[in-house]
């Protein structure tokens, strides 16, 4: 376990020149570096400058050729480029890679380098509609423009970190320079995300007149988000501070398990008992204040029962119902592509017995779901509950396991029953729902393929109340408050945290779930990996299930949010990311991005994060264990009430 800070300030170095022969053994080394120091204490890691002035005065002091930020070399577009090495061990840093070079953006068909001269952009350059744009950087870095390479601004420093095959960073010779690059990225991301060009009808086009705060963050209205200066959450500060405050170590691990093995999901119980789904079964484990811990009970289910045709397989998705005396489990197969299954099973917890198997049909026709959900945050406490949400590519509805007339169905005698769609809506071909989540109330929010975020009522599946447009990419996981006040989105590179607060026309405050939020709309809040962790994560490691800590009771507010990526559980502080004025969103460009996180880092791909339901809090720790499971193992981690 280790909790993460960055070592993207730390000094931009003229005195170590980067050789190009040692490139290949630094990158191969940087992920087994991180290992190797994921349990060293903070005090070991080098001392970064305190101000970019500090940089300055000591590269000054080593009297190197150092140009004048005041004088501008006779070269367009000129930077100085660094690279990061050492990956997250003490021995990190940035070495000068080229002293002098310049950068363009292109449009190409190609990312491969065609060759090594820095002045080929003209012959280069490719119009057409499988076209894209390119940031090329000297001879050593040609780049598709995506989110994927995790542009990070630093406007005090006139310098930009961001990830291609390494970590770089580029230093500007003056803000004007500085300035036309982030423009100019901003400009070739939106082109390359929605094809248009950039320019204010464009982005109209896009995002919706009431949402161009979205394309102009500085013009929205960000005054709900101010409930972050509540200070009901705040910890005192130590006075003196100690080894964990200084290195963020407040995250302890409180019970390792072994599991059965094959994890494939966490179903978190709020009463006694959680549950491990898993290839040879369903593992119970215990809950208690400090975390989970095996009870040594294991219910083997055989889907072969019955023959009725559907998907037998381990189950992906696992959701307790019924006072969590029962557990829905589904297992969505890919057709087409998409994953998608046409009925589920009903587990009875208590007797370790498959109930029935389900299918979905509607109107005498069997049909198809990729998600369910609980028709609410608190649903799984109900000990009569027996209804739930389901989802498909252009489908919402709630299924009952009753007749029409309120009877539970005789599932002894009818082979494969079939659930009864009570309410719902089927959507024209287009919207791609992707996953959603419920609010306290039944309120829901559904997550799409286009990025865009839709907020239905608890009454009704047929139009949305407000429908957020997104930033253009696929939204893979979705949750929401208890409240409905806040939305995280999931996307590969990057989660979307979304208000939902707005002031109608009478002056009453209200949810977007409730009523039209109009222009009355606040910008989102990204939060994001920094460069050399995403770069550490690697390639092809994307953010995944990232949710609010677990609450369900009014006038409770969420603390955390969690999400995982690859190895790594990341951990943000809700509180610290509504702030407004925290320190992570000075002299930032366009949306307001949190890089404030810890990390836990495991020795094996994470299945899922969650943190347990508020009720196991205790006194030296206000939010409930985080519990963490890889497919061998489950872990339990306690946070400190420190800050």
């Amino acid at each position: 376990m280790g909790a993460n800070h960055s070592h993207e300030d730390l000094e931009l170095s003229d005195s170590d020149e980067y050789e190009e022969d040692t490139e290949k053994e630094d990158e191969q080394e940087d992920e087994e570096d991180y290992h190797d120091a994921k349990d060293k204490s903070s005090e070991r890691r080098p001392k970064t400058p305190s101000s970019v002035d500090e940089v300055e005065a000591r590269l000054k002091a080593l009297k190197l050729k150092y140009p004048s930020s005041t004088q501008t070399p006779n070269l367009k577009n000129p930077v100085k480029l660094y690279l990061h090495i050492g990956g997250n061990t003490p021995v990190a840093k940035w070495v000068l890679s080229d002293k002098l070079t310049s950068y363009s953006f292109i449009k190409s068909s190609q990312i491969e380098q065609q060759g090594d001269d820095e002045d080929d952009e003209e012959e280069d350059e490719q119009e057409g509609e499988d076209s894209w744009w390119v940031l090329k950087v000297g001879s050593k870095i040609r780049v598709r423009v995506t989110p994927e390479i995790q542009l990070k601004t630093f406007c005090d420093q006139r310098r930009v970190d961001f990830v291609a095959n390494g970590v770089w960073a580029m230093k500007f010779f003056t803000n004007e320079d500085y300035k036309g690059f982030v423009a100019k990225f901003q400009d070739c991301l939106f082109e390359n995300t929605y094809g248009y060009e950039s320019n204010e009808e464009n982005k109209v086009k896009v995002y919706g007149k009431d949402f161009i705060g979205w394309a102009n963050p500085q013009a929205a209205d960000d005054s709900m988000w101010e409930d972050a200066e509540d200070t009901l959450f705040k910890s005192p500060e130590p006075k003196t501070p100690t080894p964990a405050s200084r290195g963020g170590q407040d995250l302890r691990e409180e019970f390792e398990e072994a599991a059965n093995g094959g994890i494939q999901s966490l179903a978190l119980g709020a009463l006694d008992n959680s549950f491990l789904v898993g290839e040879s079964g369903i593992q119970v484990v215990k809950n208690f204040a400090h975390g989970i811990q095996g009870k040594g009970v294991c219910v083997n289910f055989d889907y072969k029962k019955g023959g009725s045709g559907l998907v037998h397989s381990t189950p992906k998705k696992a959701l307790l119902m019924r006072a969590e005396t029962n557990m829905l489990l589904m297992s969505p197969m890919m057709d087409s592509g998409k994953p998608h299954t046409t009925g589920l099973h009903q587990l009875d917890i208590e007797t370790g017995k498959v109930v029935t198997e389900w299918r979905f049909g509607k109107d005498g026709t069997d049909i198809t779901m990729r998600d369910i959900a609980n028709d609410s945050k608190g649903a799984q406490l109900d000990p009569t509950g027996s209804t739930f949400l389901g989802l498909d590519d252009n489908r919402l509805c709630r299924w009952d396991m009753r007749d029409r007339k309120g009877i539970v169905q005789d599932i002894v005698n009818a082979s494969t029953p079939v659930l009864n769609w009570t309410q719902g809506h089927q959507f024209s071909r287009g919207t791609n729902f992707q996953c959603f989540a419920s609010t306290g109330d039944g309120s829901i929010v559904v997550g799409s393929l286009d990025g865009k975020i839709r907020l239905y009522s608890s009454s009704s599946m047929r139009q949305a109340k407000t429908a957020f447009p997104g930033l253009g990419s696929p939204i893979t996981h979705v949750d929401v408050t208890f409240d409905g006040k806040w939305i995280l989105g999931t996307t590969d590179t990057y989660l979307i945290l979304i208000c939902t607060l707005f002031t109608d026309k009478d002056g009453r405050a209200k949810t977007g779930f409730a009523g039209r939020m109009g222009n009355r709309i606040s910008a989102p809040r990204l939060l994001k990996l920094n460069p050399l962790d995403s770069h550490l994560a690697g390639v092809n490691n994307k953010f995944r299930n990232a949710q609010f800590s677990w609450v369900t009771e009014n006038g409770k507010q969420e603390r955390h949010l969690v999400a995982t990526v690859g190895k790594f559980s990341v951990i943000w502080n809700f509180q610290q990311v509504k702030n407004g004025s925290h320190e992570c969103y000075r002299n930032q460009e366009g949306l307001k991005s949190c890089y404030c996180y810890k990390i836990v880092l495991k020795d094996d791909s994470i299945v899922d994060s969650r943190f347990m339901h508020e009720k196991f809090a205790v006194t030296d720790s206000p939010e409930a264990p985080l519990v963490i499971a890889t497919p061998l193992k489950v872990s339990s981690f306690s946070i400190s009430s420190r800050r």
